[in-house]
């Protein structure tokens, strides 16, 4: 079982087919290292996988969130100065897209991802929040996209995502100065769906929403977060005839809405089946 695993840099617990993804370095600020590039995509990809969870929540321990990529990953790329310069930059490319890979998995995760995000979200910790789903957040928090600041351009996401979550001019501002958005600005711009006044009344609202979200019918729910990401991606046009592809194939009204029509009738609430597991193994 995922939650019975150890890891170094989060915990994982499943509890009424939600999942609470914790970042536990608070000493570090939570900053991203070489562990947590491992065992992130690997946790996401394993609930999704195996069907465990109908909505994930990340939250984090200590003052801040995340303080972002820790620099040490990219230093123990650069150690092999030996490498023929074109080779070299051609690894440092796909180290790139490899950290870009460990953000996609929220997006391409089945089921919704909720962020709940207290103090600082630096860095790299934009890339990742930009990738969920739904983002939350305290009064204390603030948004930094900090690379700027180091003298470089971000790169696993937050250029990317980003303008699609609020206007483009804002975008431009905070990735050019690389200024502090504080929690009441993300709020007003779209970024946040809500702020909270600490990091406990939070996690109990999230964790709420996240329950609601278990409650409904996980086909019914994934599909959502598939036409809703890919008409963010595609035309009115294209979206719809995908739609339509998507309903001819999943909407089967025998099942899930019988069953919610049988639940009202009998004063209980509707029981529906999993999704099915992802054995990425399995030769069909």
């Amino acid at each position: 079982m995922i939650s019975q695993k150890t890891y170094q840099t989060l915990t994982v617990d499943i509890n009424d087919k939600v999942a609470h993804i914790i970042l536990n370095r608070p000493d570090a600020l939570n900053s991203m290292n070489v562990d947590f590039w491992h065992e992130f995509p690997s946790v996401i990809h394993e609930i999704n996988n195996q069907s465990a969870a109908r909505a994930i929540v990340i939250s984090s321990t200590g003052k801040h969130f995340s303080a972002g990529m820790d620099l040490a990953v990219f230093s123990a790329s650069n150690s092999d100065d030996h490498i023929e310069l074109g080779r070299k930059h051609d690894q440092l490319r796909r180290l790139v897209l490899k950290l870009q890979d460990c953000f996609n998995v929220l997006e391409t995760a089945r089921m919704p991802v909720l962020m709940a995000i207290q103090g600082g979200c630096i860095g790299g910790a934009v890339d990742m929040v930009t990738a969920a789903d739904c983002r939350y957040c305290t009064s204390d928090a603030f948004f930094s996209i900090e690379e700027t600041k180091l003298g470089m351009t971000a790169d696993v996401g937050t250029l990317q995502r980003l303008p699609k979550l609020i206007s483009i001019g804002l975008v431009k501002e905070l990735a050019y100065t690389g200024r502090r958005m504080p929690a009441a600005e993300a709020k007003a711009a779209g970024l946040v769906n809500h702020v909270y006044e600490d990091q406990a009344s939070m996690l109990t609202a999230v964790l709420g929403i996240a329950a609601e979200i278990a409650a409904r019918s996980p086909l019914a729910v994934t599909g959502c977060k598939e036409m809703i990401n890919y008409a963010r991606d595609h035309s009115v046009a294209d979206s719809l005839n995908y739609m339509s592809v998507w309903q001819s194939g999943m909407f089967q009204p025998q099942n899930d809405m019988m069953e919610i029509f049988k639940a009202k009738a009998q004063n209980r609430a509707p029981e529906f089946e999993e999704l099915t597991p992802i054995d990425p193994l399995k030769i069909f």
